[in-house]
């Protein structure tokens, strides 16, 4: 008979192994550098399975170098990915479940990244909500933070928040687990890798003691949202915001971290200043800036969510990279196709106000344009009627179709 709750010198059981292996496989997810995928491990799911837990409860388990991956980010640059093993995502997420009960209910009102419940919406939301009662904004930008987080420190905020010896003896294994990039094997003497399962919450303890914690003690009455290492700190006046500003940018160095020069920026939405700031500012790809309303008693400024500029950039990139108009396939195929990537761009962009896409929307039309002359041999105006007609026969064959019509 199996016992899928025995323990060994470490209080890991089957039970929290296999709870950890079907999570992680609904998420997916490539090989890390041993080439592991799917279909091998789950040739011999039980063997892999069983020694994973056998190594995990007798504390003999050590991870394997993570992959180092570059990925493109939305406003230029790269930033690099470090993929863990499909057993040492498992392992993550054991230790991850764990730990996570004890994290979430201490975590600040004002950190909504990477929490169960919590969204990037919501984050947004309650920063235009602040904006209304306060003139001024810091836009907070922390130079390479998931590469730059001090293990010393991190392994000081995990031992105060978690008793488990288990936890702080694999939580450190994963921090200095080495890095293998080009064939490479180098050591890794800070950073918490994006990629990793247990990752986002280490990064999420750190920034709770390093600045929620601390915002909470010595600045109660500055609002704040946080989402990840995306920071926006709100001000009444310029004098307050230049303080905050400066305050904050030495709490950083003190825990070994660095706002960038550029980046980060004194926002005034619609207060009276000696000096000029720009007059809005990008969080979680939405824009928040004055625009004038229709108020009782006249006309206002007031804080106003719009589509930031960078992320319609991004979009038209994806849709460009997609080659669109070399796909010879019928268009119902190429709907199916597009639509999934459409259905997200509309959940997450349409909502806090539909018109801020239409030139999107009007965007990819024009490509599908494009696709009809390659696919149909048509000249332009042959072109527009032809998609027309299909429009009038399905309208809602793309998804973008029943707010923008071609």
């Amino acid at each position: 008979m199996i016992d899928y709750y025995e323990t060994k010198s470490q209080p890991i059981t089957k039970m929290m192994v296999w709870q950890a292996y079907k999570k992680v496989r609904k998420n997916k997810g490539s090989s890390g550098v041993d080439g592991m995928t799917w279909a091998m491990l789950e040739s011999d799911l039980s063997g892999h399975l069983y020694k994973l837990w056998n190594r995990l409860s007798s504390g003999s388990y050590f991870p394997e170098p993570v992959k180092a991956v570059l990925i493109r980010k939305k406003g230029g640059g790269s930033r690099p990915l470090g993929i863990p093993t499909l057993l040492d995502r498992i392992a993550q997420q054991v230790v991850n479940h764990h730990l996570e009960k004890q994290l979430e209910p201490l975590f600040h009102d004002a950190s909504f990244g990477y929490r169960p419940g919590r969204s990037a919406h919501d984050a947004v939301d309650q920063s235009h909500g602040n904006c209304f009662n306060h003139d001024f904004a810091i836009d907070l930008d922390i130079k390479g933070y998931f590469d730059n987080i001090d293990h010393t420190l991190m392994m000081q905020a995990l031992r105060h928040y978690c008793k488990d010896k288990w936890v702080h003896l694999y939580a450190e294994r994963w921090l200095k687990a080495d890095v293998m990039q080009e064939m490479k094997i180098r050591k890794r003497l800070a950073s918490t890798p994006q990629g990793g399962v247990i990752s986002p919450l280490l990064a999420n303890l750190f920034l709770h003691v390093v600045f929620d914690k601390w915002m909470d003690k010595y600045h109660p009455e500055k609002p704040f949202e946080r989402y990840a290492d995306d920071i926006v700190v709100h001000c009444k006046t310029e004098k307050q915001a230049q303080f905050m500003l400066r305050v904050i940018g030495q709490r950083m160095s003190a825990c070994k971290l660095t706002l960038h020069p550029d980046k980060t920026k004194i926002v005034n939405l619609r207060g009276q200043s000696e000096q000029q700031y720009p007059r809005k500012y990008d969080f979680l790809g939405f824009s928040i800036r004055p625009v004038m309303r229709e108020v009782k008693g006249g006309r206002r400024f007031l804080p106003g969510i719009f589509v930031s500029n960078s992320s319609k950039k991004a979009i038209r990139a994806k849709f460009r990279e997609l080659e669109i108009h070399k796909r010879r396939v019928p268009l119902r195929e190429l709907a199916q196709k597009l639509n999934p990537i459409i259905r997200g761009l509309m959940n997450y962009y349409h909502k806090f106000w539909l018109a801020g896409m239409r030139q999107v929307w009007n965007g990819l039309n024009h490509r599908l344009l494009k696709w009809v002359k390659w696919e149909k041999g048509l000249y332009k105006n042959a072109s527009v009627r032809w998609l027309k007609r299909q429009y009038k026969e399905a309208p809602g064959l793309f998804e973008h179709w029943k707010l923008v019509q071609p």
